[in-house]
């Protein structure tokens, strides 16, 4: 069975939007404020080459479509990228173009729950506000992966929005890198929720 793991950059107050600066948000762009070190680039390329799939919302999808395949890296992070399954939630996307793409259409539960049985591995989310606000919502997240970072924006998509109900997490780990960036792992703890 499949782990859902979502991995987002956050600012204290938890705003998710924009950390790359490519989508207009007045903060874009926020995280090139911070250096995360060599550690915290190394994290991030070690879960991407630990991911057996990716799983994105549509804007995100595009986003890294745009970007991804004309990018080459020494240390084969763009080569995952481009090679790896790839699985869309989207009601309006009908012809991916970037290698190894899906798109998945219908109940994002459902699809996503399917998905989860087929992969064995870790389906790696990352960005993708709405659709991981969903899988929350839904309890289909394993894992969360959160840097933090010191800055609190005070506007912006936040991951975290209103909820039907209490989830419990456990912390499995955490480590401060570069420029004072927490990264914060944290698991579903699915007995305190029994």
């Amino acid at each position: 069975m499949g782990k859902i793991v979502v991995t987002e950059f956050v600012s204290l107050d938890g705003v998710m939007e924009d950390p790359g600066g490519a989508e207009g948000f007045k903060h874009g762009g926020w995280t090139f404020e911070f250096d995360s070190g060599d550690e915290g680039n190394q994290f991030k390329l070690d879960e991407t080459l630990e991911a057996d799939a990716l799983l994105l919302g549509r804007v995100t999808y595009e986003g890294f479509a745009a970007a991804w395949p004309s990018m080459e890296d020494p240390v084969g992070f763009a080569d995952k990228m481009n090679s790896m399954p790839k699985y869309v939630v989207s009601s309006t996307l009908e012809s991916p173009e970037w290698n190894n793409s899906t798109v998945l259409e219908g109940d994002v539960g459902e699809a996503v729950g399917k998905l989860k049985q087929e992969i064995d591995g870790v389906i790696l989310v990352g960005g993708s506000a709405q659709l991981a606000q969903s899988l929350i919502e839904l309890d289909l997240v394993d894992e969360l992966r959160l840097m933090v970072f010191p800055v609190v924006l005070g506007s912006g998509k936040r991951l975290f929005g209103e909820a039907s109900d209490k989830r419990t997490l456990r912390l499995a780990g955490s480590k401060t890198v570069g420029d004072g960036i927490v990264i914060l792992t944290l698991e579903r703890d699915r007995d305190a929720a029994a």
